[in-house]
């Protein structure tokens, strides 16, 4: 008989166990010190936004206008004019640098109490934030000896929130790196009950992830990406590496409990698990791929990162794990844990017994859970029905008691769109023609006070900053923007030989978030199709294809529900460190529905193969149902602690996207893995009965793939080669 694509990787692995192991470590260190040394290529602005705003940034990056990295340093006295002493002084320390240009006047507010000074970081804008510190230094001195008499200091700007992100995003990668990592371990020490076999999933899925990230560094000079990408692979490879080495892991620990030998033990588990991995891999790669269909770049750096890091997972999985299995043998159960190595003396369905109380009375009256599972979800996907997402500013990213966000909000109170104005950007053959130049004046006059119009005559463009209302990104702002690009610009230019478009901050998210409007159908129309496709052809059951979608929509809506109310609403935000926001990050619903999407087939279809598997032994139905689960719930339980884990520390990061890409994602593996596989799925399976594997008479075309291992309890002969293999029909 012949065997499947898992089964041969796994037969030729071990029978060449150092070509296997020497061969991964050679790839990674390869992908690795090539990737470092290509450096990771980010993207630029224009490259980062989409409409308008992103024609007016390339407008300025083709003419080469380097738009430099401006600051506002506030200072505020209890009195009127108490500010100008403090002032002089930090002007001249400012000056004393050598790194700012342009050092204006204190500019007051209206009752005097304030000052707000505006200056520029010499040299190239993209290099400001490394050479900020020694402002940064001066103003927090400046605000040390201004404490003294009642005197406080607030700064924001280019270069001083683009440094404060930066290592935010490096502070929170290491804390992610060094909590994910040991809480990992420390499951897999309970699961286990042996440090060896506790190790070798983390080691695997660490070792993915570097490989991954030299490959990433690789691909970024094709497609630029974002700074947080490289937190979404490590999370994500984390979660899947463990996973897919659990999985395999368990089942080959299952059947040795069974009283298999250690050779017939590795092969069934290569070609049960090690199938699923690789139909569980493809689908969550296929599905990130859909990432592509939203026209947004920051999506695409998601789906290339996702793709590579899973991908690589999968295959150390289904070859270097097996190698090291087979030489391992029994000493993977080295290092035991008293207390916690109960399992191995048990038996294999030790992990099971759980499980089995739970199924009894799912499987004995499954309309009545199936219904309740249901209603469970859909109450807690209620609150999404009145979600709400924006691009979220600095205050409601940071928290409102973040430094640099009090600064923001304290300088947008006195001096209202001063850090975040709308900027047209006019580009003309003839800059100076007549025509031009009576539009750009007329604009700029009906822009009102603080608009300040730039010409750049050579290389034939003009640039207009004009405030916006509030802090620069409420509804007032929204309504003057929307007003300068529908009626203000075009009345200017009509009929004016000359391009006009407007950027800035506001106009970048709004653009952003019309994008993700038209991109959301295509991404989710992309990934039922291919979920229902390979769910069709693993299982040639249109009823499990389509109870898949059902379950994961089920799976997302409470997931969206749960985020809506905890981020938005408040509920409970403050026992995770974080508080009400009133929206949702804009592009967070449309990653959690791909991610989900993807990562609920790691369950699904390791769960149901199982199932097919009893099933194809004679089982009926709801024996077959409760035997898959049965034997696979210690496996999926461990891997969705792990998932939850690893996305629970994301939670606790300090940026507000983070926190809920952290919770949505963690929230929806576990009532995934607890709600809809332990109850939802085998009562739906159960109400369904035989119509689960009936195979409509126009798909029995479709390859016939048998989901069980037929071997003795023994190998016919000592080694694996000889040994019978998994059969594939």
């Amino acid at each position: 008989m012949r065997r499947n694509l898992a089964a041969r990787l796994g037969v030729w692995s071990a029978h060449h166990r150092k070509t296997a192991i020497f061969g991964w470590l050679v790839f990674v260190v390869l992908a690795t010190v090539i990737g470092g040394a290509s450096g990771m290529v980010t993207a630029s602005e224009d490259e980062m936004g989409v409409g308008d705003s992103a024609r007016a940034t390339k407008i300025l990056d083709d003419a080469d206008i380097d738009e430099p990295a401006g600051e506002l340093v506030m200072v505020t006295a209890r009195t009127p004019d108490g500010w100008r002493d403090a002032a002089a002084d930090l002007s001249k320390a400012l000056t004393a640098t050598g790194d700012v240009r342009g050092l204006k006047a204190p500019l007051p507010s209206e009752d005097g109490r304030d000052a707000l000074l505006r200056f520029e970081i010499k040299g190239e804008s993209k290099d400001a934030a490394d050479r900020v510190e020694p402002v940064l230094d001066a103003v927090a001195k400046a605000s040390r000896d201004g404490a003294e008499h009642g005197v406080s200091v607030h700064q924001f700007g280019d270069a001083s929130s683009e440094k404060h992100l930066t290592d935010l995003l490096s502070d929170d990668f290491k804390k992610a790196e060094f909590t994910a990592v040991p809480l990992a371990l420390g499951i897999l020490l309970v699961a286990f009950g042996a440090v060896v076999a506790a190790l070798l999933p983390v080691g695997l899925a660490l070792t993915a992830c570097v490989a991954a990230f030299g490959l990433l560094s690789l691909a970024s000079h094709q497609l630029h990406l974002f700074e947080t990408t490289y937190s979404v692979m490590f999370l994500m490879g984390l979660a899947v590496g463990v996973d897919y080495c659990l999985f395999y892991l368990r089942r080959e620990r299952d059947e040795r409990a069974a009283g298999r030998d250690a050779d017939t033990a590795l092969r069934i588990a290569a070609a049960t698990s090690g199938r699923a991995v690789l139909v569980s891999g493809l689908t969550v790669m296929v599905a990130m791929a859909g990432m592509f269909l939203s026209g947004l770049l920051l999506f695409k750096g998601f789906a290339v990162a996702t793709i590579l890091v899973v991908c690589v997972a999968m295959l150390g999985s289904v070859t270097v794990l097996p190698a090291l299995l087979a030489g391992l043998g029994d000493r993977i159960d080295a290092g035991r844990i008293p207390f916690l190595n109960r399992r191995a003396k048990k038996g294999v369905h030790a992990s099971g017994g759980f499980a089995g109380t739970v199924l009894k009375p799912v499987l004995a009256r499954p309309k009545f859970f199936a219904i309740g599972a249901a209603v469970l979800l859909l109450a807690l996907a209620a609150p999404a029905l009145g979600m709400k997402t924006e691009q979220l500013g600095l205050e409601k990213q940071f928290g409102s008691d973040a430094p640099l966000s009090v600064s923001y909000k304290k300088i947008t109170e006195k001096f209202p769109g001063g850090p975040a104005p709308a900027r047209v950007v006019v580009k003309a053959d003839d800059i100076d023609a007549g025509p031009v130049r009576d539009a750009l004046g007329s604009l700029t006059r009906k822009a009102g006070d603080g608009a300040e119009l730039t010409v750049h005559k050579t290389a034939g463009v003009a640039e207009i900053a004009v405030p916006l209302p509030g802090d620069g990104t409420g509804a007032e702002a929204k309504e003057a923007l929307h007003e300068l690009r529908e009626d203000t610009v075009p009345a200017a230019f009509d009929g004016v030989d000359a391009e006009a478009y407007v950027g800035g901050d506001l106009a970048s998210s709004e653009d952003f978030s019309d994008q993700l409007g038209k991109g959301i159908v295509p991404v989710f129309v992309f990934i039922t199709a291919v979920t229902f496709l390979l769910m069709l052809l693993s299982f040639r059951s249109v009823v499990i294809a389509v109870t898949s979608i059902a379950l994961n929509l089920l799976s997302v809506g409470a997931a969206y529900g749960v985020m809506t109310a905890v981020f938005q609403h408040g509920w409970g935000a403050e026992l995770i460190g974080s508080e009400k926001v009133g929206a949702i990050e804009n592009w967070m619903p449309l990653f959690v529905l791909v991610v989900l999407f993807g990562l609920s087939m790691d369950y699904h279809v390791f769960v149901v193969s199982r199932i097919r598997e009893f099933r194809d032994r004679g089982m009926d139905n709801r024996s077959a149902i409760r035997e898959g689960i049965t034997r696979t719930a210690g496996a999926v339980t461990g891997a969705a602690v792990i998932m939850v884990a690893v996305f629970g520390v994301f939670g606790t990061l300090s940026m507000q996207d983070m926190q809920q890409m952290g919770v949505g994602l963690g929230v929806a593996v576990l009532l995934d893995a607890t709600v809809v596989r332990m109850i939802l799925l085998p009562s739906l399976m159960s109400l369904l009965g035989e119509r689960n594997w009936h195979t409509p008479r126009y798909l029995r075309w479709l390859p016939e793939i048998s989901h069980e291992e037929e071997a003795p309890a023994a190998p016919q002969q000592p080694g694996w080669p000889n040994a019978p293999v998994p059969s594939t029909r």
